[in-house]
């Protein structure tokens, strides 16, 4: 081995000729202020596949079920007789 390379070896790594450290720079730059990805991750949570839409997509016939078993519930409420309900039928059976 050269003694150049014990000697620098010693000191540590050789500094740039035009003064940038590139370990200060690594250790003051931290974590990214902002998400690198976050443009192209944006068109799932926006327009088409926004968190209501996606919902709402789920069960397409859910309200349409809805508001006729609502009205279905109410037709019998209010038109239907319930006058043979609790009477036997078939008088000879016990």
């Amino acid at each position: 081995m050269l003694p150049t390379r014990i000697l620098r070896a010693a000191q540590g790594s050789k500094p740039n000729i035009t003064g940038f450290n590139m370990r200060q720079f690594k250790a003051s730059s931290g974590q990214p202020k902002y998400d690198p990805w976050e443009r192209t991750e944006a068109w799932r949570y926006e327009g088409t596949f926004t968190r209501w839409n996606r919902f709402k997509g789920g069960l397409p016939g859910l309200g349409t079920a809805s508001v006729a078993f609502a009205g279905y519930c109410a037709y019998e409420y209010f038109f239907l007789d319930d006058k043979h309900h609790g009477e036997g039928h078939g008088e000879g059976h016990h």
